[in-house]
């Protein structure tokens, strides 16, 4: 059955606002390759006008800023509830527009609301957390600390993520009581748009939240570079968050980068190899292997490694391919033709480079339309390969062996990249040692890829900086302001008093 889709123009100071040269971008369904509508292209004039509204949001006398944190958490809790409402159609809409499962999708949805429920009560808590008393040394002298929000934010979010990865900035962001203007990647804008939308159903107040839909040269560069806002938050490739932070350093504008990421998993000899076939799929192919952090790199022990290879591909015979809005998809197709070129290119590559393909690698035969790739193991790999090296952002695992822990941490931690990384094996000080040892900001032992919004997120070396979700996803736009108070009745005489001459 097909979902209609909404509409929409961008949302600037509250209202839907038309793009100012009138662009639009065609909305591809990736498992049919058909249009299937349109949303509007922001340019550098419309980042102008949002720019503009998201700084009198912040300059009223009733100012968002202002606010306490109780008021902000109203709206935040209004906004879960919507979501909640809606929750079919956006997974519906989120199916069609990226090629999640919708299975997925709805999961998804559910984090959502259950994110904007978190920042909700985090947003209170600031209020009993301002002037928090700072112990000093001197008692003619007090002190405290005042956390106030760092301003307007410019928030620039991934495709493969729609609704989940704008929430994770847009809701720490709104309960720290910033002024936020979102950008998301122009692949897969619906569901975002449909944010706006419940935003102007709950009353949040004009320039609060503005949304850009557009391309990133020509909506997200103007955004980064703007002189009047204050932070930028970033989730996508390296070499794009490179760029915004070479751009933000012009005017020494703080940043925040989640960024790419050659997750390993590491499975010991020790396991029950269903358990560790089950999450080692999971933590390649689950978003159609269209995750930041998806562990791609498997390092398994060498006397298991025929067998747990036998059961993988076992385990990945038994996916479903297919459209993601059918029943039990378990895979659905990458966002784009161009990333689908991209993957198969990756394959080829390996191949040439002397790789094996041992599953996968191909369209799937059932399949003639959509940007459908199988899921895909690759073997016989060596360090120097692209295909370990390189983010694929797709359906592809590739394999080493090792047989020793030395030798699996250092293959591990071989890598530009430090998001995530997993260890599976019964001996728990062995996997506290792989947490101590892995150059990761997540680490996951004895499963792949869960996330909690009470719970950090971000990488180390080429994977970013900066941590969003929990606390610290509200710190990010959070500015710390010292106040220190001379509380002596005595004069501070450190000069003559002219009195006294």
């Amino acid at each position: 059955m097909a979902i209609p889709i909404p509409s929409r123009q961008l949302f600037i100071d509250g209202q839907w606002t038309e793009p100012v040269l009138k662009k639009r971008i065609a909305v591809i369904n990736p498992a049919t390759e058909e249009i299937i509508g349109d949303v509007p292209a922001a340019t550098s004039e419309d980042v102008e006008l949002a720019v503009a509204a998201a700084r009198r949001a912040l300059a009223r006398k009733t100012d968002w800023a202002s606010a306490s944190g109780t008021v902000r958490a109203k709206y935040l809790r209004a906004i879960a509830a919507k979501i909640t409402e809606r929750k079919e159609v956006l997974a519906k809409l989120e199916a069609i527009d990226c090629g999640k499962p919708l299975d997925e999708a709805a999961w998804d949805i559910d984090d959502v609301a259950g994110c904007f429920e978190y920042y909700a009560e985090l947003a209170e808590g600031l209020d009993a957390k301002q002037k928090a008393p700072v112990s000093l040394p001197m008692e003619t002298f007090k002190s405290y600390v005042l956390k106030e929000p760092i301003g307007v934010v410019g928030l620039i979010t991934p495709w493969n993520y729609p609704l989940l990865m704008a929430t994770w900035k847009v809701a720490p962001a709104l309960a720290a009581g910033c002024a936020a203007i979102l950008k998301p990647s122009e692949l897969s804008s619906i569901t975002c748009l449909e944010l706006a939308d419940v935003c102007q159903e709950v009353g949040l107040p004009p320039g609060v939240l503005n949304i850009l839909t557009g391309l990133g040269p020509e909506a997200g560069a103007p955004l980064a570079s703007h002189p009047h806002v204050d932070k930028i938050a970033f989730t996508g490739s390296t070499a794009t968050g490179s760029k915004i932070m070479t751009t933000a350093a012009q005017s020494v504008k703080p940043v925040s980068l989640e960024l790419g990421g050659k997750s390993p998993i590491v499975v010991f000899e020790d396991v029950d190899l269903d358990k560790a076939a089950e999450w080692t799929v999971f933590g390649c192919f689950w978003t159609n292997g269209q995750i930041c952090s998806a562990t791609s790199r498997l390092l398994v022990h060498e006397s298991i490694a025929a067998e747990f290879l036998d059961k993988l591909v076992k385990w990945i015979k038994n996916i479903r391919i297919s459209d993601p809005l059918e029943e039990g998809c378990r895979l659905g197709p990458v966002v784009s033709r161009g990333q689908y070129e991209k993957v198969l290119k990756f394959i080829s590559t390996a191949r040439d480079e002397g790789a094996k393909i041992l599953c996968g690698g191909a369209r799937p035969e059932h399949l003639k339309k959509g940007f459908f790739i199988e899921p895909t193991i690759i073997t016989d790999v060596t360090t120097s390969m692209q295909i370990w090296r390189e983010e694929v952002f797709g359906p592809v695992l590739c394999v080493k062996t090792f047989s020793t822990e030395d030798e699996a941490i250092e293959l591990a931690n071989d890598t530009h990249y430090g998001l995530g990384a997993a260890v599976i094996s019964n001996d728990l000080e062995r996997c506290e040692r792989f947490t101590k040892a892995f150059q990761a900001g997540i680490v996951w032992v004895n499963c792949s890829q869960p996330c909690f919004c009470q719970a950090p997120w971000g990488g180390n070396k080429r994977s970013g900086f900066g941590r969003e979700l929990g606390e610290w996803g509200l710190d990010n736009y959070l500015s710390v302001k010292q106040v220190t108070q001379y509380i002596s009745d005595e004069p501070w005489g450190w000069y003559k008093s002219p009195s006294k001459l």
